[in-house]
């Protein structure tokens, strides 16, 4: 499983057109939680996979290949 960074929560959120707000209630977690996350303090883990089942939910996959990112799945 790639690994969740700031950089590709951000672009997961832009492929979606999430504000951090939409991205909060998605993964039941405080926007302040990404507001910080994003701001480069890292996550717990059991926060993290919230994030990411949240982006796999509506298909964004989190990737690290070249560089970290997200893509969107079909």
């Amino acid at each position: 499983m790639a690994k969740l960074t700031p950089e590709a929560c951000r672009a997961a959120r832009g492929l979606l057109k999430w504000g951090v707000r939409d991205l909060g209630r998605e993964a039941e977690i405080s926007f302040e939680t990404v507001v910080s996350f994003e701001g480069g303090r890292p996550l717990r883990p059991a926060t993290e996979d919230k994030i990411v089942a949240a982006f796999a939910a509506y298909g964004v996959e989190i990737t690290n290949g070249d560089g970290t990112g997200a893509r969107l799945l079909n």
